[in-house]
């Protein structure tokens, strides 16, 4: 036993010292399921140990009275050791059970500090498989394999200590065997770790299938995707069965190798114990002892090679858990952050600079001065970096060079939770959650009033809706609010952000995906919300860009135009010009014509 108890040991420590922060509230009842495995294990040996007395006794010599006792202690030690079991399981269930809990949280307190930037280069199945399939298949393994190896060892020992008291001559030789069965145990993790890497990535795969499908079902359904969805998930499907079948290549030969080691060993302790008897050496209830203490040593170790797979993708699952916990999100507060309580003056750009890839500039050398109050329109060609400016305010993404300041203050010096309180954005497409549309509003502020809810109903002109409806604002919304249409969403986001009534206002793009009638609707809505606030918006809407204080012209991620409609639209052969006369020129006759 001393090579795998000294691999699985080493192997145990590393992954314990990495779990222990999620085992300590619970370690005393931890504790007393590993103690009761104690007994559980060294209870094994019971039976082999009465073999001898009762075999010499009954069957040798005949006295079946002077044995009466060992069947009745036989069926005693198994009763205990079933109401140990039972109470072992229980325990290991109910710390497994809470330290899955407490991983899973842990993780997924983790997976809500990363910025967008994270999600950016994830993919959901990817993120379900690592955040939530990991922790249960760490946490229930790890308490699962501990308590079978502390009950293997214990079991062991008392079975090794069977065999050396019934004949340490055929002790000897087992032990030997044992260790060189045992051997190959100590490769496993290099057999499988490349395999189970991949076979994660599969398996992500097909999670983010089953979500490409949900959310992307009408697409499917338009472009007759069926068939196309249908093969690329028959791809992952038969990529996790390939790669099953190499780590059953792999490590398949364990067990029929530890079957045949152990069949030597039980074939040469017959052979030895037969000529140990006629040498009078030891009797025949030592020997019959000796070959049940055996059997029973041996007969787990024909299995042990998948056990040991077991084991080893509970350490790979811990390892994974515990490097995804040492990711430092790169977005973070500083030591010394200050409390953002409020706008009092402007807000600058300093030589911004950004880029989402190394070699291609998103945005460079933004420089813009923007008062309290101010209604900043950013317009350019699509692509230009728009949406990337607004999404710096908030730190969705940190600026790479110059600097964001709020009243002279660096953003990057402030809490990343009291700039997002003085921060509301609505996007192009809002995102609702599983809920009612009370609760989807009410996240803007939890504490909010009943009166102050329906005045930001009436504000985003979301009333009429509401009052058509049976349930009114307790109307579930769907997943992702797909019962409702795009207008009444956008509606929902901009009463979520009056309840919020953050001094700062970024709306990106909020009604260009809407058609004439529900865009008049959420502009109004819009220029509600807008009423005494700092305003950026990407604009869409030709009367949102002449209403604005100044419009920011955006071309190629570079700042090349700022003024008012009137001083832009008259500079010749001006980026503005040509951008107005090519779209907004032709909303403006859309407007005209309605």
């Amino acid at each position: 036993m001393s090579v795998s108890t000294k691999v699985q040991g080493n192997q145990f420590i590393s992954s314990y010292k990495r779990m222990w922060p999620f085992i300590k509230p619970f370690w005393p009842i931890a504790l007393l399921s590993l103690v009761v495995s104690v007994p559980i294990g060294a209870l094994d040996a019971t039976i082999a140990l009465f073999l001898k007395p009762y075999t010499d006794t009954v069957l040798v010599q005949k006295e079946v009275a002077a044995s009466w006792y060992i069947p009745f202690l036989i069926v005693s030690f198994a009763l205990v050791q079933g109401i140990l079991v039972f109470v072992g399981n229980y325990l290991n269930i109910w710390v497994g059970g809470k330290l899955t809990l407490s991983v899973r949280e842990k993780l997924y307190s983790k997976l809500l500090k990363f910025p967008p930037a994270y999600f950016d280069k994830e993919n959901s199945g990817n993120i379900i498989f690592r955040y939530g399939t990991d922790a249960e298949l760490a946490c229930a393994g790890l308490l699962t394999n501990l308590k079978n190896l502390v009950t293997r060892v214990c079991s062991s020992i008392a079975l090794i200590g069977v065999l050396f008291y019934n004949s340490w001559h055929l002790a000897i030789m087992a032990v030997i065997v044992l260790i060189v069965a045992l051997a190959p145990l100590a490769s496993v993790k290099r057999l499988i770790k490349g395999i189970i890497a991949k076979n994660v990535v599969s398996i992500s795969a097909i999670n983010t299938s089953y979500n490409e499908t949900f959310a992307g079902n009408r697409t499917i359904t338009a472009y007759n995707l069926q068939k196309y969805q249908e093969g690329r998930f028959k791809g992952h499907l038969e990529a996790v069965f390939d790669l099953s079948i190499r780590l059953v290549r792999r490590t398949g030969w364990l067990s029929p190798f530890m079957h045949f080691a152990v069949s030597i060993g039980l074939g040469l302790a017959v052979a030895m114990g037969g000529w140990l008897i006629v040498s009078g050496t030891i009797t025949a209830g030592n020997f019959v002892s000796f070959l049940a203490a055996l059997l029973m040593l041996y007969t787990p170790l024909k299995t042990l090679g998948n056990t040991m797979v077991s084991i080893q993708q509970s350490f790979l699952a811990i390892e994974r858990i515990s490097d995804l916990l040492d990711v430092e999100p790169k977005i973070v507060d500083k030591e010394d952050a200050i409390t953002l309580t409020g706008v009092q003056s402007r807000i600058q750009f300093d030589k911004v600079g950004f880029s989402y890839k190394e070699d291609k500039k998103t945005l460079s050398d933004i420089n813009l001065d923007i008062r309290v109050g101010e209604t900043i329109a950013i317009v350019g060609n699509s692509g230009g970096g728009k949406s990337t400016l607004v999404s710096l305010l908030p730190r969705f993404y940190d600026v790479e060079s110059g600097s964001i300041k709020i009243d002279g203050v660096d953003i990057r010096d402030m809490t990343l939770e009291s700039l997002h309180a003085n921060i509301s954005v609505v996007f192009q497409d809002n995102f609702l959650f599983s809920g009612s549309i009370r609760e989807n509003i009410m996240l803007g502020d939890e504490n909010a009033t009943e009166e102050m809810l329906d005045q930001a109903v009436e504000s985003a002109c979301l009333d009429e809706f509401v009052k058509s409806l049976p349930l009114g604002l307790d109307t579930e919304t769907g997943e992702r609010g797909v019962l409702l249409s795009g207008g009444q969403k956008q509606r929902v986001a901009i009463a979520r952000a009056f309840l919020k009534n953050s001094p700062i206002l970024v709306l990106d793009e909020a009604t260009s995906a809407l058609d004439n009638k529900s865009e008049k609707i959420v502009q109004q809505a819009i220029d509600n919300l807008m009423k005494d606030k700092t305003v950026f918006v990407i604009a869409h809407r030709l009367s949102t860009i002449k209403n604005a204080n100044r419009i920011v012209v955006i071309h190629e991620g570079k700042h090349v135009e700022c003024g008012t409609h009137a001083e832009l639209i008259n500079i010749k052969d001006g980026f503005y010009k040509h951008l107005y006369e090519m779209q907004f020129h032709t909303d403006a006759k859309k407007e005209l014509s309605v």
